[in-house]
């Protein structure tokens, strides 16, 4: 008999593993009876994922760990077996503001410090000209979205809780909010940068991997006490989002892989979109000019799909410096501890692996990150160039 569970998501690539393994039938494979269930917010998920109407869910990875430590929420200790993807975010702005970075900007357009620079620039002439601050949009306060806007921005002297406004936005709301100038900017996962390029509303300004190099950003989540019950569940969970990942990063599957996703119920964009995304080459503005980076979006290879709790140390060394949550080594643990990788390993045994690298993180500003040293990491912020 199949074991039923039911799972939420939020139409994004990086649930791709997830709707993969279900559509093309590595869960049932696996005994089990998945029904996938679409959402619009992140509030949504966790909250259905929290009070156990979603037995598992795809999560942004600082949610995951909020929930566990009792920030912005109630407690409800969460793990991540599986990550669903490192990176796959970009920072998209209006062709106003864009003209106005590039026109400030003092080198590479490509180089985040050299934008930040020039958006800080740009923040200065408009309370020079009395004009309202910017806004941009980000999909959650416990998102890699949200830090890595205030990474990008803090780097250029732009201080992001009074030089501009940042909003939460549900990821498909992005462009329409672009599209009506509510916002002036927006940092989401794909497919919503390229949608924004492609209806000539905004320009992809950077990939988030140019801001850090390896930054995990989904996670399959499950409540603890949920995983602890159901182990042999979760292991065949583990093993059907690592089929999936491995068919997903196999060049000649792409297209079925795109067409998959295109469908209505699950991500609801064209297929073309999406497999730009999964190829790491896409349109960055409207006459058709095309960006290319291999670390885009890592949906399984390179060592994406094992957890690495150094990454959580990192996401909340974030919410620390953001005021988000308080320095602890209790927290710290717990923090770490989110992320295991322990789960992973014991689900696939001696499964062939996708490669293995360190999940380093790789910020383009400020010190390299040491977990055993949160304090002192964020001191060099405070008393760097890379200080707000």
């Amino acid at each position: 008999m199949s074991t039923p569970l039911h799972i939420g998501f939020i139409p994004l690539i990086d649930a791709a593993a997830l709707i993969v393994a279900v559509d093309k039938g590595f869960t049932k494979a696996e005994g089990l009876d998945v029904t996938l269930a679409r959402e619009v917010s992140w509030s949504n998920v966790r909250d259905k994922l929290n009070i156990g109407l979603f037995d598992a869910a795809h999560l942004l990875a600082p949610v995951a760990i909020a929930s566990s430590l009792g920030l912005g929420h109630v407690k409800v200790p969460i793990v991540a077996p599986f990550n669903l993807g490192l990176n796959g975010n970009a920072i998209t702005v209006s062709p106003a503001l864009h003209a106005a970075i590039l026109s400030e900007v003092d080198g590479d357009p490509f180089d985040p410090m050299a934008t930040a620079q020039a958006l800080a620039r740009v923040v200065a002439a408009r309370r020079k000209s009395g004009l309202e601050p910017l806004t941009f949009g980000m999909t959650f306060p416990f998102s890699t979205h949200n830090y890595q806007l205030r990474f990008w921005m803090a780097a250029g002297g732009v201080d992001p809780d009074e030089d501009v406004r940042l909003v939460v936005l549900p990821p498909p709301y992005m462009v329409d909010s672009l599209a009506s100038k509510q916002v002036d900017a927006f940092c989401v996962g794909a497919p919503w940068n390229s949608i924004a390029v492609d209806l000539g509303v905004g320009h992809i300004l950077h990939f988030v991997s140019d801001i850090l190099l390896r930054a995990a950003e989904k996670v399959l989540a499950v409540r603890q006490g949920w995983s602890e019950r159901n182990k042999e569940v979760v292991a065949a969970l583990v093993r059907a989002a690592f089929r999936a990942a491995e068919f997903i990063e196999q060049h000649e599957n792409r297209a079925e892989v795109a067409r998959i996703l295109s469908q209505p119920e699950r991500i609801g964009v064209p297929a073309e979109v999406i497999q730009r995304t999964l190829d790491g080459r896409l349109k960055i503005l409207p006459d058709g000019t095309m960006r290319e980076n291999k670390n885009y979006l890592l949906v399984g290879r390179e060592g994406a799909a094992r957890p690495d709790p150094v990454q959580a140390a990192w996401l909340y060394a974030q919410m620390v410096r953001w005021g988000q949550a308080p320095l602890g080594p209790v927290a710290l643990e717990a923090a770490m501890a989110v992320f295991r990788p322990d789960l992973y390993d014991a689900a696939l045994g001696s499964a062939p692996t996708l490669g293995s690298v360190s999940n380093v993180v790789g910020a383009f500003a400020g010190p390299a990150f040491d977990p055993r040293d949160i304090a002192g990491h964020l001191r060099a912020f405070e008393i760097g160039r890379w200080k707000a």
